[in-house]
């Protein structure tokens, strides 16, 4: 999957606008950051650290994209302990399926958040069209098993004690299925100068698409926003 453009990781920052400015975000699967550098330019005087299982986190503190880096899963005792209701947002970006149990990392994520606090989700969505015409070549099938489609993540999020404000998968849609299912269904004895303008012209269609196709159920993925209300449990 190639990176989000800094266009698509602001709009996500500014789906917070309508909230109240947080003082700490915390961005979990950060790798180097770079979508708390971003919302940086929407959010100037919020303090955002970052938390991610490879030590790509530590650079980007020296870099100063985060003020604190975290190594690790949120699930860690010695993590959860450490960040219990710190923060005013916390944002999981196509994080949960790469988790060994996301259901426990989202109650992780419940606990480092304080009451009041909001919950910024977005993820791949198991039940969509492309998901349902490409099978095995829409994701690899041990990230397809870690999925949870948006109705049970409400519901997940519901027990727990949080009011969902935004569910939106116009928004979070990402042009990327054409290229990618071209690229699996190439034959790998062909050479470059053939695969290549062949996926840059499947790409590009993506890009095309994606205002239509955002708009219907093709659309794959969802964002959520939940807030932890103040009597959760």
């Amino acid at each position: 999957m190639s990176a989000p453009s800094a266009r698509r990781l602001r709009s996500t920052a500014r789906a917070m606008l309508p909230f109240p400015e947080p003082e700490s975000w915390l961005d979990v699967g950060t790798y180097d950051a770079r979508f708390p550098a971003t919302a940086k330019e929407v959010f100037p005087y919020t303090a955002f650290d970052g938390l991610d299982v490879t030590p790509r986190v530590e650079w980007a503190r020296w870099a100063e994209r985060v003020e604190e880096a975290y190594v690790g899963l949120l699930t860690d005792p010695q993590v959860t302990t450490r960040l219990r209701a710190r923060y005013d947002v916390l944002s999981m970006l196509h994080y949960l399926p790469r988790t060994p149990d996301p259901r426990a990392e989202l109650r992780a994520a419940l606990t480092v958040l304080r009451p009041g606090g909001h919950l910024l989700l977005e993820a791949p969505d198991p039940r969509c069209a492309f998901a349902a015409l490409l099978g095995k070549r829409w994701l690899p099938r041990a990230l397809r098993l870690r999925l949870v489609p948006l109705d049970d993540l409400r519901t997940e999020l519901e027990s727990q004690g949080c009011t969902v404000l935004v569910t939106d998968r116009r928004a979070a849609h990402l042009p990327r299925d054409l290229s990618a299912a071209l690229s699996l269904a190439l034959p790998r004895t062909l050479p470059p100068w053939v695969t290549t303008p062949l996926v840059a012209a499947a790409k590009a269609l993506d890009h095309a698409l994606a205002p239509l196709l955002s708009l219907t159920p093709f659309s794959n993925s969802y964002r959520l926003i939940a807030r932890l209300e103040p009597s959760a449990p």
